[in-house]
């Protein structure tokens, strides 16, 4: 199931990112990129290409150190769900939670240690946020999280498919809140409830540091 769910993340990852360069074409909210598509295209590629360095490092290095972390929690009976004998949607609810929680917290670690911040300040750098800013994280940032999520999974004991599947909701939420596009009052409000928006997610890639040190949901 990982497998599947996994290649449905990147099917889903790859259609909302042509969503979204469509939608920043059309109506952007900052005019970054008037009438110079080469300056855009540039930008967009640098991007894109950290993400692909960090796609090859986790498929090259961590999906096998997953699989065996969720494999250790199987033959061990160790991890949460291991305790709480829940059904499996709610098992699955439970470790999405879990996860996106432990990220949350990374991020803010990751402004408030210098040495972490050393690493995700690349993310910070880009002068021109877009959607494709959602994909430029340096390859260390990366490494050190993927390690945390390797502790997660035997923490947890959840099956690796719970991972690919965080990844499928997660990754188009971060894209579009990343996305140089502007949302009306009205739907800025409803989506807002639930999840991160445009509007509130440029506040914390100010130049303004107290700014920068919030909104880190």
């Amino acid at each position: 199931m990982y497998e599947i769910l996994e290649f449905n993340a990147r099917v889903i990852a790859g259609a909302t990112l042509l969503i979204l360069l469509v939608w920043e074409t059309g109506a952007p909210y900052f005019l970054f990129f008037k009438n110079n598509h080469k300056t855009r295209t540039t930008h967009a590629l640098k991007n894109l290409a950290l993400g692909l360095l960090n796609v090859i490092m986790i498929a090259l290095i961590f999906v096998r150190l997953w699989m065996w972390a969720a494999d250790f929690s199987t033959t061990n009976a160790t991890g949460l769900l291991r305790l709480l004998f829940l059904p499996s949607w709610l098992e699955a609810c439970l470790s999405i939670l879990i996860l996106d929680f432990a990220m949350y917290w990374w991020h803010r670690m990751s402004h408030k240690i210098p040495f972490l911040w050393r690493f995700h300040r690349v993310h910070h750098s880009d002068p021109k946020m877009d959607v494709t800013t959602a994909y430029r994280f340096h390859f260390g940032e990366i490494f050190l999280s993927s390690l945390v999520r390797l502790v997660l999974i035997i923490v947890i004991g959840c099956p690796l498919w719970h991972v690919a599947l965080y990844e499928a909701l997660m990754f188009p939420v971060v894209q579009f809140h990343h996305s140089n596009i502007a949302l009306c009052a009205k739907w800025e409000k409803i989506l807002g409830k639930f999840i991160v928006t445009p509007e509130i997610h440029k506040i914390h890639h100010s130049r303004d540091y107290p700014e920068t040190d919030s909104n880190f949901t």
